[in-house]
């Protein structure tokens, strides 16, 4: 009993420093420990102990970007519960709506936070704080996704209540973490000004609590603010610093999205290829860690930033065009389909000229760039098989075979690998 008890404090504690400290791999020790002790109490019959060491694990795969997982598994921790169990699963709906806004599924949030509502009436300072914390996050995504402003006048309104109720619980963490919710909302109606007063009060209590990783998340969203006001200089020395703070912990999704408002900075800045490498970092952190919406987002600032100064090829924008829109396609955010809708007719205009005055232009670059298309399309309809192919395109099986190896190497992840060969039953004459 005692050693499930010691475990679940250490895997919650562990993960809690790692991720204030930024401290890399603390996510994956804290799960270790959480998933022994949810199997001990589980062993033990103690249910209740079980869902909050899931509850814990459910945290800890949020913090890393694995949505999926998260939702899963605090899906799974509500089960057990009584209606005595207030306290757990007023913190495990949070969590809930929580996983649900990292990929930008609001209304869902919504749902949850409403259903709620009782469980928290009832509830001390702390708990409040939280649900009207949520409640603002929730308000302030429905704003973008409805155009509606009296949505972010009721969101601030929800972030002043949890910034009262927490000073009431003492947790001044959680008070700075809601004002940086505010400023974002305030930089988003063009409040500049007002928003650095609350990311200056956010980042003075974080940085007063040796707090890196939130100080960072405050730092991104002061980079947002001063990109904006067309800083660039100003954005790129703040987000440098948060990035340098991320990387060392294993907030991916957090990474990621610091690592897109870096690229962003650095193309503002005249940096073009050392913005592209950024930009794409961000969607590979942020597609390893399962975190497709951050993914999504990233390739949409490549776009964005790259598509029309013909830097990228017109294969590679294409593709990260198909990619951008599998990422966010379940995305109920109206600013993320508008940016994928420009997006679109940036890549269609690309696809559809060929301008000979580009400085860029190249013939054979060109030629190959088409030729890379029809092989691809080739490899798809013959489900990968290159003998296939080759009979689509009217060419010989060795000729393709030496394409493949020579000019387009990137196309051989497509074909089925090729069978091995027999060895001749025919001996050689000695």
């Amino acid at each position: 009993m005692t050693a499930a008890e010691v475990l679940l404090q250490s895997g919650a504690l562990t993960g809690w420093l790692g991720s204030a400290g930024n401290v890399e791999g603390s996510q994956e020790r804290a799960k270790d420990l959480l998933s022994e002790a949810q199997r001990l109490f589980n062993s033990q019959g103690r249910h209740e102990r079980a869902s909050e060491a899931q509850y814990e694990l459910g945290i800890c795969y949020w913090r890393v970007g694995a949505y999926d997982e998260a939702r899963l598994i605090m899906v799974a921790a509500l089960k057990p519960l009584k209606d005595a169990d207030v306290e757990l699963k007023a913190k495990i709906l949070i969590r809930r709506t929580l996983v649900e806004l990292c990929e930008n599924k609001f209304y869902e949030a919504l749902k949850i936070l409403d259903e709620a509502r009782p469980v928290f009436e009832s509830a001390d300072d702390a708990l409040k704080g939280r649900w009207h914390g949520q409640m603002g996050l929730v308000l302030a995504r429905l704003a973008d996704a409805e155009g509606d402003t009296s949505y972010t006048d009721r969101a601030i309104i929800e972030f002043t209540a949890a910034i009262y109720h927490y000073e009431q619980a003492g947790h001044e963490r959680y008070c700075a973490t809601n004002r940086n919710n505010v400023a974002m909302l305030l930089y988003r109606l063009g409040r500049y000004r007002d928003a650095h007063e609350q990311l200056d009060r956010a980042g003075a209590t974080l940085l007063r609590l040796k707090d890196a990783g939130l100080l960072a998340q405050v730092d991104e969203t002061r980079a947002r603010v001063f990109l904006a006001e067309k800083k660039y200089g100003e954005a790129e020395r703040v987000i440098t610093r948060a990035v340098r703070t991320l990387e060392e912990g294993g907030a991916s999704a957090y990474l990621s999205d610091a690592l897109a408002v870096q690229g962003v900075a650095r193309a503002r800045r005249g940096a073009g290829e050392e913005s592209i490498n950024i930009l794409r970092r961000a969607m590979r952190v942020a597609e390893e860690a399962g975190a497709f919406t951050n993914a999504g987002l990233a390739a949409l600032a490549l776009i964005e930033e790259h598509g029309a100064r013909r830097v990228l090829s017109r294969t590679e924008l294409y593709r990260l065009y198909l990619r951008a829109e599998k990422f966010l396609k379940g995305s109920q955010d109206a600013e993320d389909k508008e940016r994928l809708l420009a997006c679109a007719g940036m890549v269609m205009r690309r696809l559809a000229d060929v301008n000979l005055h580009d400085k860029n232009f190249s013939f054979f670059s060109a030629v190959q760039e088409f030729e890379e298309k029809i092989i691809e399309q080739a490899l798809a309809e013959a489900g990968g098989s290159v003998t296939g192919a080759a009979k689509l395109l009217g060419l010989k099986h060795q000729t393709l075979i030496s394409m493949l190896k020579k000019r387009h190497k990137g196309l051989q992840v497509k074909r089925t690998p090729p069978e091995k060969r027999l060895k001749s039953i025919i001996k050689k004459d000695a």
